[in-house]
């Protein structure tokens, strides 16, 4: 038998969901002097980013670049993975590493005084929320204002039978036991090129299948051919423009993927990465009349409010790009909105990131885009077998792609591949963000050696176009 009661007092924020959004959400408001809670229906905070995304995938990428590292050294070192390796062996700190983010994000909440209220939670109208807790007791949230985080989930295609054993998907890909033989990986964005280039490293045969082309194709071709080049000569395949006809487990030993064409792949497990859908069941959102898109996703304004007002949402429950990066601004910026806070710059230059190997960064415009917006367009380039740092640490295959106006050689974009390509982006992120021209590559005093160099390179190769 459950119960209502209400809480009091009112919170001016309440935010649903403590992810990446969700908690710079909640802080915005609570510096901003506002009463806020965070509802969180898991049992820590930090959201699927922290256990099921960024930070488990991130560790298993930390193993296989230290393996690339000792394959480098094969003249040096006899190096080989021994039989049946244990993926856990691979992630030995995954459980510090989730325990120090854990406890770094509590800590930053409870010292801004918002209060986590454990439990799921359900829209009764722009102003009420219902709270089921584990116990069975349902309470009632009274608030001024909504900021809806609850993330998002890989989707599970009619056609594929994720069985999370066998056929698995981004969440569950990290729970296998042992690593795999063999691998094929449908889908050609951001999880799937991360996954397969990871487990091709560890020397597992990879094959990706997409409909597209090429994989990550919001990305420059030009870096997009270097990741394939880099992930074919690892061992990996990529197969693309095709379709699926069906895939299925013998009962046996394999995965057997049949392809529209004929073509008919067999594998030890098949991950499945095609795409993400919002996590919005329960919410309430037709009973309150908020409009949703494809795969249930919140539609909201550039302010990230719902067409309910009072109502928002932020991070990956409204869609694309769904980066962490993206998800915190959007956060800020909605509880900026809600309060009448000037959130400052424009939220246009937003860098992104793929943390495949090698690494994949863009900020600005591409040569394609920068085209089409102006007739003046010069491109520099600085191949990474150029740039001493990367001689040093033998990794020679990767190049920063710089974008400029011909008339003023203002800065427009920059597209880095490379291993540190996420970092080394920010560095022409700020160049944008200060309007400045490449020459201020060429005026300017960069570390040697570092990788920094390219953009030099890259300036130079712009400013020496007649």
């Amino acid at each position: 038998m459950t119960h209502k009661q209400n809480i009091i007092p009112e919170y001016d924020i309440v935010v649903i969901g403590s992810g990446p959004g969700g908690q710079k959400a909640a802080v915005q408001g609570a510096k901003a002097g506002k009463k806020v809670a965070i509802i969180e229906r898991e049992r820590f905070v930090g959201g699927a980013c922290v256990y099921q995304g960024t930070v488990p995938s991130k560790t298993l990428r930390e193993a296989a670049l230290t393996i690339i590292n000792f394959r480098r050294s094969s003249e040096i070192f006899h190096f080989s993975l021994k039989e049946n390796l244990e993926v856990s062996h691979l992630m030995q700190r995954l459980d510090q590493v989730l325990e120090t983010h854990t406890a770094m994000v509590k800590s930053q909440l409870e010292r801004n005084n918002i209060e986590i209220i454990k439990g799921k939670g359900k829209l009764l109208s722009k102003n009420q929320i219902e709270i089921s807790s584990i116990d069975g007791s349902v309470s009632i949230v009274n608030c001024k204002m909504i900021i809806i985080s609850t993330g998002s989930r890989p989707r599970k295609p009619p056609e594929v039978p994720i069985d999370h054993e066998n056929i698995i998907d981004s969440d569950s890909v990290l729970s296998m036991l042992y690593l795999t033989k063999s691998m094929v990986v449908l889908g050609g964005g951001v999880i799937a090129c991360e996954y397969a280039s990871f487990f091709s490293l560890l020397g597992t045969k990879v094959t990706i299948i997409d409909r597209a082309e090429r994989p990550l194709s919001f990305i420059d071709p030009e870096l997009t051919a270097k990741f394939i080049n880099n992930f074919e000569r690892h061992g990996g395949t990529y197969l693309g423009g095709k379709n699926i006809q069906s895939v299925h487990w013998d009962g046996v030993s394999k995965v057997v993927t049949k392809l529209e064409s004929g073509e008919v792949i067999e594998s030890r497990k098949l991950l499945c990465a095609l795409g993400r859908v919002a996590n919005v069941e329960n919410l309430g959102l037709k009973d309150v009349g908020i409009k949703q898109g494809k795969y249930g996703h919140i539609l909201a304004d550039e302010n990230y409010q719902t067409n309910i007002p009072g109502i928002y949402a932020v991070g990956d429950v409204i869609g694309p790009p769904s980066l962490a990066s993206c998800s915190m601004e959007q956060g800020r910026r909605a509880a900026c909105h809600a309060l009448s806070i000037d959130p400052g710059l424009p939220f246009e230059i937003v860098p992104i990131g793929i943390y495949s190997v090698p690494e994949l960064a863009s900020v600005g415009l591409d040569e394609r885009q920068a085209r089409e917006l102006y007739d003046d367009v010069l491109v520099g380039r600085a191949s990474f077998d150029e740039v001493t740092r990367s001689q040093i640490a033998g990794m020679q295959d990767g190049m920063l792609k710089m974008i400029s106006r011909k008339s003023d050689h203002k800065l427009l974009g920059v597209q880095i591949v490379c291993e540190g390509a996420t970092d080394l982006v920010h560095l022409g992120e700020l160049a944008l963000i200060n309007g400045n021209s490449v020459s201020v590559f060429r005026e300017n005093i960069l570390n040697f050696p570092t990788l920094g160099e390219a953009y030099r390179i890259a300036a130079f190769d712009i400013l020496n176009q007649k």
